[in-house]
């Protein structure tokens, strides 16, 4: 049977996930959800964190970690991990 491709979800053209160790760009971002509401029956990020990380595995793990912050929405941490990777 053949294998099907998958399309990832992208955010303004980049992609959301990365599939395997294969890290070709100099940074990328996590994004973890530190807590949620609800709105309308929904589950709500309200408090979101973005790292940008740099992939250079040969940098001390303390080093790896350029950028941090903290933003009250999915959709605001989206738009400033966009903008990070943008700029380096």
């Amino acid at each position: 049977m053949a294998e099907e491709k998958k399309a990832f979800f992208t955010y303004k053209g980049v992609p959301l996930v990365r599939k395997g160790n294969n890290m070709y760009d100099e940074f990328v971002v996590m994004i973890e959800i530190l807590s949620t509401e609800k709105v309308g029956g929904i589950d709500v990020a309200n408090k979101v964190r973005i790292r940008k990380v740099a992939t250079d595995s040969t940098l001390p793990p303390n080093k790896q970690i350029v950028k941090v912050a903290e933003k009250s929405s999915l959709y605001e941490a989206l738009d400033f991990a966009c903008a990070w990777l943008k700029v380096s």
